[in-house]
């Protein structure tokens, strides 16, 4: 089955009338949750995109403590919550909140149960490096988490695979940092 290309669709989509196009949608919306959460953002606004900025957290934080057992620590899962975030909601503050909220729970997961791998401390220092960039180029993006950034510092001390230092390190290449 080949798929259609947007420029074809949009044209056939012109040939339809306002029933047909509701029909579509209702079908679409019923047979697609990421479809369903679309559109409930599109049309319930802000309330929607907290309804999906709570549903993302929320599996970030499973991935690392959930309320039973140990966290399954998929690193890919609590990653994937973020980018889903981002399609559905083009909401770039929450993004950040949420990349640095990953971080915060990588780092409290370590200091928890103990040093983990390298490839761990990677993921969190990229994560890191992302809410950075956004700091760096947005003021306001930086007040608003300057403690909660710096906290992430102050509780990798002592981490191995020189993560505090990676983390201290762009902390401090932050423009409005002292």
């Amino acid at each position: 089955m080949s798929l259609l290309k947007v420029t074809e669709l949009k044209k056939q989509l012109k040939t339809l009338d306002n029933k047909e196009l509701i029909s579509i949608i209702s079908e679409i919306y019923k047979i697609s949750p990421d479809a369903k959460k679309y559109l409930s953002v599109k049309f319930t606004g802000e309330d929607g995109v907290n309804d999906l900025y709570e549903e993302a957290k929320a599996k970030i934080e499973d991935e690392f403590f959930p309320e039973k057992g140990f966290g399954k620590l998929r690193l890919r899962e609590a990653k994937n919550a973020i980018n889903k975030f981002k399609k559905l909601t083009g909401d770039d503050f929450k993004v950040v909140d949420l990349t640095l909220f990953y971080v915060e729970n990588g780092v409290d997961f370590t200091n928890e149960y103990g040093d983990i791998n390298e490839s761990f401390y990677d993921s969190m220092e990229r994560a890191y490096a992302s809410v950075v960039r956004w700091c760096s180029e947005e003021e306001d993006y930086y007040r608003h988490f300057a403690d909660r950034l710096q906290n992430v510092v102050i509780n990798t001390d002592g981490l191995g695979w020189g993560f505090h230092d990676g983390l201290s390190d762009m902390y401090y290449s932050l423009p409005w940092v002292e």
